[in-house]
C-alpha cells in the first residue's frame, strides 16, 4: 500500500512552505521548520486519521542535510496544533554522534499539550558499530501502537524488524498518523524521500 492518501501541511509558525509530492514508490516531502522538539513543533506533517491500533512502516531512500538534526520519520500526533502530545519515530541524516545517540535513529515524545519534548536513546550510545545505524536507501522505520504502547522497530530490509524502543502514553483513540519531517534551519528545505509505505491498522 504504497499510496496512502494523505492531507499534507505545516504545522507551526513556518518562514519556508512545505509540501507533498507523489512518486512511483511513495512519495517525496519538502519541509522547513525550526524543529520537532522543546515545547512546540515547526515542521511538514503528511498524516491520516487513524481510529484505532496501527502498524505503519516505511523505507526512508535518502534525507537530505539543512543542520546535524534534520529530522524525518513517523508519527502519531493527538492534534495540528503546534505543542500538541505526540510520538515520533524517527532518523537524522547520518549517523554522526548526537547527544546521547551515535546512530541516526531516535524516539522522541511529549507526553501533554505544552510540555516538553523528550527521547529514549540506545542502551549503548557508544558502541562501533551503532546498534541502530541508518543506511540509505534501505533505512527502514516502523511505528506500532497496541493500547496505550507505541513500539519503534529498525530494519535495513522491511522484513527482519529489531525493536528499538517502546514507550506507554495515554493519548486519545483518535491520533493523527504520518510522515514528519522538519529541516531545523529556518532558513533552508530539506527533502525527504518516502518509499514502501504500509499501514495497516
Amino acid at each position: 500500500m504504497s499510496q496512502v492518501k494523505f492531507i499534507s501541511e505545516d504545522i507551526g509558525n513556518i518562514d519556508l512552505k512545505g509540501s507533498i509530492e507523489k512518486v512511483d514508490a511513495g512519495y517525496d516531502v519538502i519541509a522547513g521548520g525550526i524543529d520537532i522538539w522543546g515545547t512546540s513543533d515547526q515542521f511538514h506533517f503528511s498524516y491520516v486519521t487513524i481510529h484505532d491500533d496501527f502498524d505503519m512502516a516505511v523505507r526512508l531512500e535518502s534525507l537530505s542535510m539543512a543542520d546535524l538534526y534534520t529530522k524525518a520519520g513517523l508519527m502519531a500526533r493527538k492534534s495540528l496544533l503546534a505543542d500538541s502530545e505526540h510520538v515520533f519515530f524517527m532518523v537524522f541524516p547520518d549517523n554522526s554522534a548526537r547527544n546521547k545517540n551515535n546512530g541516526g535513529y531516535e524516539f522522541q515524545y511529549r507526553e501533554k499539550s505544552g510540555a516538553d519534548s523528550l527521547a529514549i536513546y540506545p542502551n549503548d550510545y557508544r558502541s562501533e558499530p551503532a546498534e541502530f545505524p541508518i543506511n540509505y536507501p534501505n533505512t527502514w522505520l516502523r511505528l506500532k501502537r497496541t493500547g496505550n504502547v507505541f513500539y519503534g522497530y529498525y530494519s535495513t530490509d522491511g522484513e527482519a524488524w529489531k525493536l528499538y524502543s517502546s514507550h506507554e502514553m495515554n493519548i486519545d483513540r483518535t491520533v493523527y498518523l504520518g510522515l514528519a519531517v522538519t529541516s531545523h534551519n529556518e532558513n533552508k528545505t530539506v527533502k525527504a524521500a518516502f518509499r514502501d509505505i504500509t499501514l495497516n491498522n
